[in-house]
């Protein structure tokens, strides 16, 4: 079953609950520094537990310290959805260190 796009209001509510995401190119976008590579794949083992949960996976790269995301429902026509909100707060709860 595809999950509705979010509204433009309901877009823009959901950013302002995420300092530091931007909405690119129907995503939800957040580039991650750490202070290391270790940490850097800390962060992405952790958050790939919490995708798995919610059974919604980003598209994302890895370039030394830096964690790239992008949040799109694929299977809603590559749209932000609540999924996507969702799956973004999760990465925010996660340790950053």
């Amino acid at each position: 079953m595809k999950t509705p796009p979010l509204s433009d209001a309901d877009l823009q509510t959901a950013l302002a609950a995420l300092p530091g995401w931007t909405h690119e190119g129907n995503c939800l976008c957040r580039t991650f520094a750490f202070k290391n590579f270790r940490q850097a794949m800390a962060f992405m083992v952790r958050a790939s537990y919490e995708a798995e949960e919610l059974n919604h996976h980003p598209d994302w790269t890895n370039v030394y310290r830096t964690v790239s995301v992008r949040l799109s429902t694929h299977d809603s026509g590559g749209v932000v959805t609540a999924k996507d909100v969702s799956l973004a707060k999760r990465f925010e709860a996660l340790p950053l260190s």
